[in-house]
């Protein structure tokens, strides 16, 4: 059925975003109401979040007089979750208290390793009313980047670019299409960021303060250094608080064993606090080597940062194809198999990662 771009328009805001403005509003008033109780869908599962929490607090006791916790701890924490998702709870119970157990190791280790180097841990600071103008700015970021994931990439892009027409799907089309369901992905995460910052500000928290000068400065996301990236390095903007977390306590403690040792050992803790998923660690494992082949060439880069942009996104959605939209609930809660990974990436040839090898090979030979 063809419609004109003013009945596409009309039908889009009535089936996609009215209906979901109008959910969106019903939960916010729900979650302003029962702020204090735990999800219905995570229950009891949050037991495992105290006992973490427990295990954390009484390995920081026992060391209390030793110079090595954070290794320790980190090395506790660690068995933790792999003995968690491997043998002690079930998939989908882990999968829902998965970013719980996240922010708690973090927090923890942070705390272990700021305690070695005799710095202590950071004392919060609240101030004395939020800042409405950062929370209403950053709501209203994050409900159009709610849109845009679930209503301008499914409808728009078909629309304008038909990529669903013809006689199947050639190689141009398929990318196009991985390239909307990364888009959709994408926008999902920056929704996610920007709720975090208004709930973070509404909280009274989130600021720095330079004598008496508040600045509601706090960002959890930046979508326009990934979406427009001269390259790959600024991806880290995807989720800057992590960012810096794992740049301050695993970068730099690893920065010792080498440039590369350390990207890798830093990406290679990003995939085991996200748990043991096959397609999260090829991503961000492929993300490390792609940073490290990037920064090699950081001194010429500028020169031709087009290219350099195009290559960005050209990674980003190859790397986002694993997270297809149209894979069912159940299986993205379960986790997705390794065959899903292969499947995807043999779609498109290993492209990127071919694309990345020639340019560690170019790199090589210039040097």
């Amino acid at each position: 059925m063809e419609f004109s771009r003013m009945e596409f328009f009309q039908e889009l805001g009535e089936s996609c975003v009215l209906p979901m403005a109008s959910r969106e509003w019903n939960r916010s008033g729900s979650c302003c109401s029962s702020a204090c109780s735990v999800d219905s869908s995570v229950g009891w599962s949050m037991v495992w979040v105290l006992l973490l929490s427990l295990l954390c607090y009484t390995a920081l006791f026992l060391n209390r007089h030793s110079s090595s916790r954070g290794i320790f701890l980190s090395a506790t924490i660690l068995i933790y979750l792999l003995m968690g998702e491997l043998h002690m709870i079930e998939t989908m119970t882990w999968h829902k208290i998965r970013g719980s157990q996240m922010v708690v190791a973090m927090k923890a280790i942070s705390l272990a390793f700021d305690l070695d180097r005799g710095t202590g841990p950071a004392l919060l600071k609240l101030a004395i009313e939020s800042h409405k103008l950062k929370c209403s700015v950053s709501w209203v970021k994050c409900q159009v980047c709610l849109v845009i994931s679930n209503c301008i990439a499914p409808y728009l892009f078909p629309y304008f670019i038909p990529i669903h027409g013809g006689r199947g799907l050639g190689t141009k089309a398929r990318c196009l299409h991985t390239y909307e369901n990364v888009v959709s992905f994408h926008f999902s995460n920056y929704f996610v960021g920007h709720l975090s910052e208004s709930t973070t500000v509404l909280a009274g928290v989130g600021f720095t303060e330079d004598k008496d000068n508040v600045k509601w400065d706090l960002k959890v996301v930046k979508p326009l250094n990934v979406e427009l990236a001269r390259s790959m390095v600024l991806v880290v903007t995807w989720n800057i608080p992590m960012s810096r977390w794992l740049n301050t306590y695993v970068f730099k403690s690893a920065l010792k064993f080498g440039r590369f040792p350390s990207i890798i050992v830093t990406y290679t803790a990003s995939a085991l606090l996200h748990g043991l998923s096959f397609h999260l660690g090829a991503v961000l494992l492929s993300l490390g080597f792609i940073t490290y082949v990037e920064h090699g060439k950081e001194l010429w880069v500028y020169g031709i940062n087009m290219a350099f942009s195009a290559m960005a996104i050209f990674h980003l959605t190859y790397l986002g194809s694993l997270f297809d939209a149209d894979v069912e609930n159940l299986a993205a809660e379960e986790g997705y198999v390794a065959n899903h990974t292969i499947q995807k990436w043999s779609e498109l040839s290993w492209a990127s990662h071919w694309l990345v090898f020639g340019c560690w090979v170019f790199y090589r030979l210039i040097q």
